[in-house]
């Protein structure tokens, strides 16, 4: 199968509004270096192109409240050293 240009657009789109959106959730991950939301990143992705979001964050709240926990706590080590 063979996507073309304008689905790759799309599939972009949807992948830097996932991105996005779960920054802002989660907190400051880097894409590139953390797999566990990049894997996230995907799941809310697949789930914006089978035209299910609305089942995201119901589906995948416990990996959203840890990612979101693990980097307030980070956070917080940070400011207390």
């Amino acid at each position: 199968m063979h996507l073309g240009d304008e689905e790759d657009d799309n599939l972009k789109r949807i992948l830097s509004t996932s991105n996005k959106a779960l920054l802002r959730v989660c907190g400051d991950y880097d894409l590139n270096n953390d797999e566990e939301f990049k894997e996230l990143v995907f799941e809310r992705s697949r789930y914006v192109y089978n035209d299910a979001l609305e089942y995201f964050d119901k589906n995948f709240l416990s990996q959203i409240n840890s990612l979101g926990i693990d980097k307030a706590l980070d956070e917080i080590k940070l400011d207390g050293d």
